[in-house]
This record gives structure tokens, sequence and C-alpha cells, in this order.
């Protein structure tokens, strides 16, 4: 099977900083990969690289085969590739529904299709029983989840989430990585998640992959890594 994206030799260098350093990545489709490292480490910098809000200072990123290297965010996001940054942005004073709509309006024309669309897309993240509440009235980790609904309503094959059980309820967090696995499971959608949170990482039972310095540490399953005497010296500890 060929990877959903691939990445040669990346690095990002601001002025007399290095962020990220060659790095080689491979992630398949319906593959879910979680990106862990202490701050600093170059997490952000690596999927904004991946994203287009970077551009790499070298390396090349490809996406089913392609060079979208040059390519702008939106083109990127044309093709598949979405981002969730770790702060909710949504229209605050529409509904679930209305959010919803508006993502998938941006993706296709209105059609026959378009009201069962959105709400496959609401019963995917979990909001069916919440789609007449505004978006501002709703939990913060409901609004995580309408977030993510928003990128799949633009049909988002490659998901970047950037600390997506941030501030979430413990019952929140475990609801997020059963919805993940379900995307990747049932519908072959690929994420890479950036997460401070090691007991969501464990359960998510993903590989994992740590960055230190701007480079690839280690990679593997969480219990390799987690057991890595290099991971516990520059980021889990030895406690």
């Amino acid at each position: 099977m060929s990877p959903i994206l691939a990445v040669q030799g990346l690095g990002k260098r601001f002025q007399g900083l290095v962020a990220n350093t060659d790095i080689a990545f491979t992630l398949q489709p319906g593959e879910i990969r979680s990106i862990i490292g202490p701050n600093g480490a170059g997490k952000t910098t690596f999927i904004s690289l991946i994203s287009g809000h970077l551009t790499p200072t070298t390396g090349r990123i490809l996406y089913k085969g392609s060079d979208v290297t040059g390519l702008s965010v939106a083109r990127r996001a044309q093709l598949g590739i979405a981002r969730k940054f770790q702060t909710p942005s949504l229209f605050d004073s529409l509904s679930a529904y209305e959010n919803i709509e508006l993502a998938v309006l941006r993706s296709r024309p209105r059609s026959r299709g378009h009201a069962a669309r959105i709400g496959e897309v609401l019963e995917l993240v979990r909001l069916a029983d919440q789609r007449h509440a505004v978006a501002k009235h709703l939990s913060h980790g409901q609004r995580q989840w309408l977030e993510i609904g928003l990128l799949l309503a633009n049909n988002a094959e490659l998901l970047l989430l950037d600390e997506p059980t941030a501030g979430m309820t413990a019952e929140e967090t475990h609801a997020t990585g059963i919805l993940v696995r379900s995307l990747a499971r049932e519908f072959g959608l690929s994420a890479i998640i950036i997460e401070h949170d090691i007991n969501f990482i464990r359960d998510l039972d993903a590989p994992v992959t740590v960055l230190h310095l701007g480079r690839v540490l280690v990679e593997g399953s969480f219990a390799a890594v987690a057991a890595d005497p290099r991971v516990r010296d520059v980021y889990l500890g030895n406690g």
C-alpha cells in the first residue's frame, strides 16, 4: 500500500533557530500517528509544514504520491489535508447544524443529499442530539468535536490535530479517542495527533513518533517508546 503522506529530509530554520532537521516520516491510509516530545521539540512546526502554514527550508512533502511542498494551505485543504488548531474556530452564533452546513457547502453545491450529509457528520462527531444548539453554548469538548466535524464536512482525508483533548473532561477525552479510532477504522481517514496527555496517547493504541530538538528521536508502539531510556530521559521522566 502506498503511503498517504511521505516526508523526506524535512527541515525548517528560523534565522539562527533550527526547528526541524532532516525529518523522514511516512503515514499509511487509515493510520493514526501520535507525535510527542518536550516543549520546543518542533512538533507544531512539523504539522505546520505539512498543512502549508509554514514553508520548509529543506525537504519534500508527498501526499498520495504527489509533491505538495509548494502548495498553499487552501490547495492542500482541497486535496484533503485538514488542520485543527488547539483553539476551536467556529461560528459561535450559529447552531452546530449550521456550522456543518457551511462546511458542506464549501466542498459541494447544494443537492438532494445535502441534509443527509450534514446529519451524517453530526452523527459521526457525537452531536446529532445537539444539532440545534448554538455553538457558543456547547461544552468545550463538544466544540472540539464540532470543529473536527467541519474538517470531515470538507472531505478531509488526512487530519492534523493539535492537542485535540486540551481542556476536556476525562469522559470527553475518552470519547475523543473513540471518535478518532472510528474515523480511521470505518472511513479510512488518517490522522497525525500532537498531544501532551500521555494517558490519551496510551489509550489511543497507535504508533508514536517522538521528536526532540527538531529531530525524530524514536518511533514505535506506545509501550516500546515509553520503555525507551532516551524518551524517559528527555520527556517522560524516570518516575
